[in-house]
């Protein structure tokens, strides 16, 4: 059952030690020590794992870990996370602020961090009690959402920020890693990631000025204010975020952005909520990112192919895992063809260039 926090008791293979972690918090945190701690699962997310840390006192913090099981190369990275935090955090109130970094995997078998519980109304697959369900809340939500993607790109990388990441070259490089990741999570004889992967490194488009990006915008990635649907408390999940080119990241989020003409294999899987009346389409928010941000989108459609190329890769690199047997979450059973859908969906882009 999960309860009002969006939480539940963590799921079978992926507990915590809670009382390993009890002590180590009481070594290192003295207003923790003593207390006694309640541990739950944040339901939503397939990467790395979240709990919501309590204690009777009612004091509350977010621990993060890798996922169970081997894990592909670089990915899950810990202590990147937490530096991420820690260099965004200052110049972008909207992100978490990093309170500790455990390297030693003997506490709780695994590297973790602990961030602030930041509060907010997440919206997914339903529509939110505590909003009117009208078109005019729709076009808030949307607006709301292309508003903090422009703030994030808006963010100054002169600073800490800009040790985040190599943005030279930086779609060529991206493109290339993800050609390697789709080859290294092959399950089958299937060529055609191979095959969008050359298509895509040979129409690499000129690139803008590389600002912050968070690599995974979506919906359900933002917090919203409990009553105002145009006001945003706070963006999570920053696993991905570097210093590249900010078109990407408009695509990445246009990706996760459903609308009601989707073919019915995307349909299934992006969440409805975008697809209700009012809410912009992909058309509209880029458009209205374009203005708000006064960056041309001329080469978006290039831009949405290597999307869901990237998606593709993500979602057979955990397919993989499973298909391998290092993890029993039967929730990625069908990622495999879900993968296959996205290179389609990868290619038409190419083809069709709607932008």
């Amino acid at each position: 059952m999960t309860d009002f926090d969006g939480v539940r008791p963590a799921r079978v293979g992926e507990e915590v030690n809670v009382s390993a972690l009890r002590n180590y918090l009481g070594d290192i945190m003295p207003e923790w020590a003593g207390e006694r701690l309640d541990v739950q699962q944040f339901t939503s997310g397939h990467s790395n794992l979240t709990y919501l840390v309590r204690t009777a006192s009612g004091q509350e913090m977010v621990l993060r870990r890798p996922p169970v099981g081997p894990v592909a190369p670089r990915a899950h990275d810990m202590s990147r996370e937490f530096g991420v935090l820690a260099a965004v955090h200052p110049v972008l109130s909207l992100a978490p602020h990093p309170i500790h970094l455990c390297e030693d995997e003997s506490v709780i078998g695994a590297p973790f961090y602990l961030m602030e519980r930041r509060r907010g109304l997440t919206l997914d697959r339903l529509w939110p009690a505590q909003y009117p369900d009208t078109p005019h809340t729709a076009r808030s939500i949307s607006q709301a959402a292309v508003e903090t993607l422009v703030k994030i790109h808006a963010v100054d990388v002169s600073g800490g920020v800009a040790a985040l990441g190599h943005p030279e070259s930086y779609l060529r490089r991206q493109v290339e890693g993800w050609i390697m990741r789709h080859e290294r999570a092959r399950t089958s004889e299937d060529h055609q990631a191979e095959v969008l992967g050359r298509r895509l490194l040979d129409q690499v488009p000129p690139e803008g000025q590389p600002t912050l990006i968070h690599n995974d915008f979506k919906l359900n990635n933002l917090l919203f204010h409990d009553t105002e649907s145009n006001c945003v408390s706070g963006v999570v999940d920053w696993e991905m975020a570097t210093v590249g080119d900010p078109l990407s990241d408009l695509a990445i989020a246009l990706s996760y952005w459903a609308q009601s003409d989707d073919p019915p294999a995307l349909a299934t899987t992006l969440s409805p909520l975008t697809a209700r009346t009012g809410f912009y389409t992909r058309d509209q928010w880029a458009r209205a990112y374009s203005e708000a941000s006064g960056r041309s989108v001329e080469h978006l459609a290039y831009y949405m192919a290597f999307a869901y190329f990237k998606s593709a890769g993500i979602c057979q690199q955990i397919y993989y895992r499973y298909h391998q047997g290092q993890t029993a979450d039967d929730r990625f059973r069908g990622l495999g063809q879900l993968a296959s859908e996205l290179l389609l969906t990868a290619f038409r882009y190419l083809e069709d260039e709607p932008y």
